[in-house]
């Protein structure tokens, strides 16, 4: 990889560029004694690939000039080596659009693993397998929860993909409940307390089986629990679950933490869904907010608006006005059956295949998982023409 190295401690540059190159003969490792507001007219889109900037403090002007850094530099993964460790300062941080906050001074033991990370999803872009989707409230009661569950059953029972999903709404995570009457026997923390036992095997082992080719992870079953799932823990979790599933979906909750921003940016799109009521636009507005702040394109956000009415006060075309983008997907409005599902705990395809709800979410599992093998091919009569 490429790596520059940027510091105003002339000590500290030269400390951290010695580690750098000791980690790996393979990267070309360059030193620049430059402030964060010198960086801003020497920094060269696509030069990059990381960016390790020694940086105690961010007020906000260094927090204005990082994002209009991470603008002109799309390509490139930014490292903060920093003292300052609050969660405060790290959601700050990662909403600039920085990647790894590595604590300072640093050491091979905490910026080797970041840079691990950063070429690991390197390597899984390049080289990614099944999709991951994340489903994240505008507001609560939304019905993110109900889309996600109800949409990897659709994907899997009527399209015939092989789906996980995995509760990340850490603190109050209820997503088996929705597909399943079964206790789970294991949760994402325990899962994440052994990831080095992580393997194909113990992963669907520690998941619900909801029909042969669908799974859910729980979510801790105590909100203290979630402090034993760390960042690094989703990186490993969803490189695996790449490889062994078609779609990977992933119930984010509202909390935007360190953990839920490092699921968001592995996720292939992004689904926030809203209502259209005053409460949710505005709520959306600010989430789409935090997420024009961490960098993500459009193109990966794709909104969903749920419990649609067609002769609601607030029309679509109001909410793509006031968004500036497009609605992607509309679920109507089917109350009864959708509570009917949710108490039971069935999937509403299964539990009232006819319900309008039904046939949204089944064209919506259709539209992701593409034409069938037996549509793509080519018919007799086509060959017949071409030979």
């Amino acid at each position: 990889m490429r790596i520059t190295v940027a510091a105003n401690d002339e000590k500290q540059l030269a400390e951290l560029a010695r580690q750098l190159r000791e980690r790996s003969s393979a990267d070309d490792i360059s030193m620049l004694p430059a402030s964060l507001e010198r960086l801003l007219t020497m920094a060269e889109p696509g030069a990059i690939d990381v960016l390790v900037l020694a940086q105690d403090t961010l007020d906000a002007d260094d927090t204005e000039r990082l994002e209009r850094l991470g603008n002109g530099l799309p390509n490139t993964a930014l490292i903060l080596v920093s003292s300052q460790q609050t969660p405060e300062f790290l959601l700050q941080a990662m909403r600039a659009g920085v990647r790894e906050v590595v604590a300072s001074p640093s050491s091979p033991t905490t910026l080797y693993p970041a840079l691990r990370r950063i070429a690991d999803k390197r390597e899984s872009r390049a080289n990614a397998g099944g999709k991951v989707l994340a489903f994240v409230s505008c507001k609560g009661g939304s019905g993110a929860t109900f889309l996600a569950t109800n949409l990897g059953y659709a994907l899997a029972s009527m399209e015939n993909k092989k789906v996980c999903l995995l509760d990340l709404n850490l603190q109050f995570g209820d997503a088996t409940l929705f597909v399943s009457e079964h206790k789970p026997v294991a949760t994402l923390a325990d899962v994440c307390k052994q990831i080095h036992r992580i393997d194909p095997s113990f992963l669907a082992g520690s998941m619900v089986s909801v029909t042969p080719n669908f799974s859910v992870l729980a979510a801790p079953e105590d909100p203290s629990h979630s402090e034993d799932v760390k960042p690094e823990h989703i990186d490993t979790l969803l490189k695996l679950a790449r490889r062994h599933y078609d779609f990977v979906l992933l119930d984010i909750g509202r909390t935007l933490d360190a953990v839920s921003v490092r699921a968001l940016d592995q996720a292939d799109m992004i689904y926030p869904i809203l209502q259209t009521t005053l409460p949710y636009i505005r709520d959306g507005k600010r989430l789409l907010g935090v997420f024009n702040s961490l960098d993500y394109s459009h193109d990966k956000i794709a909104l969903i608006v749920n419990r649609h009415h067609k002769s609601g006060q607030i029309r679509l075309t109001d909410l793509e006005g006031a968004y500036g983008t497009r609605i992607h997907h509309t679920m109507p409005n089917h109350y009864e059956a959708a509570a009917a599902s949710v108490n039971q705990g069935v999937p509403i395809l299964k539990l009232d295949p006819a319900s309008p709800l039904s046939k949204a979410l089944a064209d919506m599992a259709r539209e992701l998982a593409g034409p069938s093998e037996t549509e793509t091919r080519p018919g007799w009569l086509s060959k017949l023409f071409r030979a």
